[in-house]
């Protein structure tokens, strides 16, 4: 596992906050007709399906960091082949897969750096991004992200958030990248 791993984690635990049940996040629809919830980022529905059975309001409130963890290295770092990315476009692709799905947030990147928009990365899309001059890639990649999220009906509830993690994230991926 590559070093990137566990603050990766950790910045997105702090941009994903607590408990939320807010109606208006269709995240928060559950498939049958149940109101559901998100706690650090996972929603009701994520949960159930990784655990296997349903769980309640309670239950999701009480999850911890240690609880979810391996749920978002499983189902969003290692499906985006995270170790295999270049340090920072690891991060800000994790970041969009939580939000967006991996398989948006791969297509993002493959167009981002010229490559079959698939979601499935392969050696053509890593000898892309090798070649890609990240502070370039981030900054197309970013922009891609915030034009997708301004398409959403939901834009005008939480894009101002939305955009601040975007920049935020960006700007650790540079960081990332730099070093």
């Amino acid at each position: 596992m590559k070093e990137t791993w566990p603050r990766a984690f950790e910045q997105l635990i702090e941009h994903e906050g607590g408990f939320t049940s807010d109606e208006r996040d269709p995240g928060n629809k559950m498939p049958d007709g149940r109101p559901g919830s998100t706690n650090l980022g996972v929603t009701q529905k994520v949960w159930e399906e990784y655990v296997g059975r349903q769980v309640t309001h309670d239950e999701m409130r009480k999850l911890t960091k240690a609880d979810v963890e391996p749920l978002y290295k499983k189902q969003y770092w290692d499906s985006i082949r995270a170790d295999d990315l270049p340090l920072g476009i690891d991060y800000m692709v994790f970041d969009m897969g939580v939000n967006s799905g991996p398989g948006r947030a791969v297509r993002t990147l493959q167009k981002a750096v010229g490559a079959t928009p698939d979601g499935v990365i392969g050696p053509k899309t890593l000898q892309a991004i090798q070649s890609a001059d990240p502070h370039d890639l981030i900054e197309n990649f970013s922009q891609a992200r915030l034009e997708f999220m301004k398409s959403l009906k939901t834009w005008d509830v939480y894009g101002k958030g939305w955009e601040r993690r975007v920049n935020e994230v960006a700007t650790l991926s540079e960081s990332l990248a730099r070093a």
